[in-house]
């Protein structure tokens, strides 16, 4: 039988469930015997492969790489869980929401208040264009399940591990983790 490819991303946020799931500790041994960790920012993968078997996406998704990337994750994965509250709603990442769209934002920090040679940062293929507004994964691409929490406690990434490895719903306690 052909190992399930596994794989993980960060978007927008501030890398705490990826370190949620490097809690599991002896688990990962486990795991590593089970899947093959096919990308992911603990491993130096530069391109999304196809055909991954389940991809855990942490982060809001805020600019424009970030969607590209969503979109060909969903295309070549089967199962793609929302992991952690940034992904599931937004949460901090999407703080700046409020403050309307991004070029006066980008104006008012790189230009107006610079010392020396303000200008904006942002030059094409170098530099991700920021997104308007900052988004939870299921608003650009179908997600199979949200793993809430900020971050996920590594018990919890576990259970929904063994449960997808496993081929088992993704139900977590009683709590269902299927998109409403």
């Amino acid at each position: 039988m052909a190992r399930m490819k596994v794989a993980t991303v960060w978007f927008g946020g501030c890398s705490g469930c990826h370190m949620s799931f490097l809690d599991l500790d002896e688990f990962l041994i486990d795991l590593a015997a089970q899947v093959d960790i096919v990308y992911s920012p603990v491993a130096d993968v530069k391109e999304y492969p196809s055909h991954v078997d389940i991809c855990l996406i942490e982060g809001a998704v805020a600019n424009d790489e970030h969607v590209e990337l969503a979109h060909l994750i969903r295309q070549n994965t089967d199962i793609i869980i929302a992991f952690g509250d940034c992904a599931v709603t937004g949460n901090v990442t999407a703080m700046r929401n409020p403050l309307g769209t991004i070029e006066p934002i980008l104006q008012k920090v790189y230009v107006e208040a610079a010392t020396l040679h303000g200008r904006i940062p942002f030059e094409k293929g170098i530099v991700p264009q920021l997104l308007d507004r900052v988004l939870p994964l299921h608003q650009v691409i179908e997600v199979d399940a949200y793993l809430p929490g900020c971050p996920p406690p590594a018990e919890r990434i576990k259970a929904v591990l063994v449960k997808a490895l496993s081929g088992e719903p993704l139900t977590l306690e009683g709590s269902d983790l299927k998109p409403g």
